[in-house]
């Protein structure tokens, strides 16, 4: 059977990528994408998606936490809820495809979807508001607050500028002590889907548009601090020395070899030193771990072994070596009968042979997997690079995909795939 997608989801994929270009002038930088919570252009983001939802018949509003919403209501006032949505926030200097287009595929979806009258169960798309953690460094804060899971101690969190997550929530409009009312009723859903582009190249290596997650990487991240000791560059020798970026770079080097043996991913993203002078042996280092894997038993076994190095170098070089974890999501295995109508919405477009992978990267997906069932539709993106402005997803790839996410609903709406 041909790969083809219909004429109407051709018109709405075409739709779809001039918003996620509008939507990439909405940036705090000029040249480059950068959209982080809570910010002016968080809130010029949602009231933009809000009148695009609107035009596809959503009742919209913003809730205790920021995220957007547009519902379609379902046959009856009881009616479940079946959720779709992704998130609206960018990393710095980002593309235009991460999340965004999730969420406008699920707008055109349920609007696709309700033209002939209301389905089973209501449908409502949600436009989360910080995946990413770009700017208090703690991930899936939106969808934490939809999943009922917020934490009172990420008030005191701050960004770069200092400014707390507390601040930040009243200097955006929104009540610190009413974040609670952003939770769903989980014995009103009927579950979760979540479109997304693949970070990763394993889609195009198969030569496949589309394809089904099997589950969501279990991730820890650690903010690290290297202490020794600043001296003169010139008149400390070597082995006076306790240089923390040296210890530091080292420490890096070891969650790469480790993390390669180990079959993990850990990524040493930032690091800063000081003093920061060009003749001053560094007294003070700083940098990131996150560390991914399919299971939290061997993402936290590699965890302690790499702890056991940092000691180790920390030992040899006369060096502290201190992390403190800074966020920890489970993996989350997405529900085997949303995975079938996933399957099944892909296998309507005429893919017979549908690839099935492990997401490496982390998801809204996440946070409802922990108060409902959960499962995502993971569209092709050309050499799988993404958090970069030269992440891709092609018209013709979102076009199956809107078809593929329809007919994923449409099964469901047909009682196939029941709790």
């Amino acid at each position: 059977m041909t790969v083809a997608a219909t004429v109407a989801a051709l018109a709405d994929a075409a739709l779809i990528v001039g918003w996620c270009d509008e939507l990439a002038t909405v940036t705090a930088e000029p040249g480059r994408i950068t959209r982080v919570y809570l910010s002016p252009e968080h809130a010029r983001a949602n009231a933009i998606v809000a009148g695009w939802m609107a035009d596809a018949g959503l009742q919209t509003w913003q809730d205790a936490a920021g995220n957007l919403h547009g519902r379609a209501a379902g046959a009856t006032a009881d009616a479940p809820t079946l959720l779709l949505g992704s998130h609206l926030d960018t990393v710095v200097d980002a593309g235009r495809y991460d999340g965004v287009v999730g969420v406008l595929m699920a707008v055109r979806t349920v609007a696709r979807l309700t033209a002939d009258g209301p389905l089973p169960f209501a449908l409502e798309v949600v436009a989360f508001s910080d995946e990413e953690g770009t700017r208090f460094g703690k991930a899936l804060l939106g969808s934490s607050a939809v999943a009922g899971v917020w934490d009172d101690a990420w008030w005191d969190l701050a960004d770069a500028d200092g400014v707390t997550l507390r601040q930040a929530f009243t200097d955006f409009g929104l009540d610190p002590a009413t974040v609670g009312d952003a939770a769903v009723d989980p014995d009103g859903l009927v579950g979760y889907l979540e479109a997304h582009i693949e970070q990763g190249p394993y889609l195009e290596q198969v030569g496949a548009a589309l394809g089904v997650v099997t589950s969501i990487a279990s991730a820890r991240r650690f903010a690290v601090e290297a202490v020794g000791e600043a001296r003169h560059a010139g008149g400390t020798p070597y082995e006076r020395r306790h240089d923390a970026l040296l210890a530091a770079a080292e420490a890096a080097l070891a969650v790469e070899r480790i993390c390669r043996a180990e079959q993990h991913v850990g990524t040493v993203g930032t690091m800063s030193v000081e003093p920061g002078a060009v003749n001053v042996v560094p007294g003070l280092a700083r940098f990131s771990v996150d560390l991914r894997g399919e299971f939290d038993e061997g993402r936290d076994r590699v965890w302690d072994t790499l702890v056991e190095a940092f000691d180790a170098i920390g030992a040899r070089r006369g060096v502290t070596v201190t992390p403190t974890e800074v966020h920890r999501a489970p993996a989350v295995f997405c529900a085997p009968r949303l995975m079938d109508a996933v399957r099944a919405g892909i296998g309507a477009t005429g893919e017979n042979d549908v690839p099935e992978l492990f997401s490496r990267a982390g998801h809204d997906a996440m946070s409802l997997g922990l108060v409902t069932d959960v499962a995502m539709l993971f569209l092709r993106n050309p050499d799988g690079i993404s958090h970069h402005p030269d992440e891709f997803v092609s018209e013709a790839d979102i076009a199956l995909g809107l078809d593929a996410l329809a007919a994923a609903v449409r099964f469901l709406a047909a009682g196939e795939g029941a709790p």
